[in-house]
């Protein structure tokens, strides 16, 4: 082998551990969002196929923000520390993105609740859930597949970096009123989707109340049981596509900007 030929070698063995380290330190925090972004953080995922989807985003984005990530000293503790910040500011994404979810299945859970569907058509799955819940978050899923997540999820990681700095801790103070602010509004989007069952369930509840007043030897219970599972039912064939027309833009906003106010 001639002189040139190993200096050649020599250099692109440098650069392609430049590139192994700058990708293993994007994978840092790649990886705590696809273990709880929606449709690709889903425990129904196996986890072999959510690391190969982890390491094709990092693949993707590696390249716009290496240049943004200082290096850290070689020695033991500075890296395990920068690793340790990374991977912080990576679960405070994925767990933006993962109160969504739990809006839909707050929400299925309550109208399961108030429709008398939550113990009938309860699930035992990888997440036991009521039915209505399952079925709200399989559909939003799907919506929000179709709505480009992949390319808005590299669109946030890329940002992340402009959002939260690489190598520098999050304030706690900030951080905890931002958690609270988005738990409350995972909250409060999941009664909203939910509160046309339970104000339906509560009227028929009442005119339920008033029909036994007036008439003690009728059997309400038997009489009415059905009707509110069938209304149930129906009241969910109705407010499905507009509980996901309000859902899907609430999540493309936390997708655009996780850390702006509810």
């Amino acid at each position: 082998m001639t002189p040139d030929l190993i200096d050649a070698l020599g250099a692109l063995v440098v650069q392609l551990q430049a590139w192994l380290a700058g990708g293993g330190l994007v994978l840092a925090r790649v990886g705590p969002v696809f273990a709880l972004a929606p449709v690709l953080g889903e425990r129904a995922i196996p986890v072999r196929i959510r690391l190969v989807a982890a390491l094709a985003m990092t693949a993707v984005i590696a390249p716009a923000v290496v240049a943004a990530i200082p290096v850290p000293e070689a020695a033991p503790i500075p890296v395990a520390r920068f690793l340790l910040q990374e991977t912080l500011s990576g679960l405070v994404l994925g767990l933006a993105l993962r109160l969504m979810v739990m809006a839909l299945q707050l929400a299925g859970t309550m109208a399961a609740q108030a429709t008398s569907l939550s113990q009938a058509f309860g699930g035992a799955g990888v997440d036991p859930q009521p039915a209505i819940a399952h079925l709200l978050v399989v559909g939003g899923l799907a919506l929000a597949a179709m709505a480009g997540l992949p390319e808005r999820l590299a669109a946030l990681l890329v940002l992340s970096y402009d959002l939260f700095p690489p190598g520098r801790w999050l304030s706690p103070a900030s951080l905890a009123d931002w958690g609270t602010a988005r738990v409350a509004q995972a909250f409060a989007l999941g009664f909203s989707l939910a509160a046309p069952f339970v104000i339906g369930a509560g009227l028929y509840n009442l005119a339920l109340g008033a029909i036994n007043r007036a008439m003690p030897q009728l059997m309400v219970f038997f009489v009415g049981a059905p009707a509110l599972t069938l209304g149930g039912l129906a009241l969910l064939m109705l407010t499905a596509p507009l509980m996901f027309s309000l859902w899907v833009p609430a999540l493309m906003a936390v997708l655009a900007n996780p850390v702006a106010g509810p």
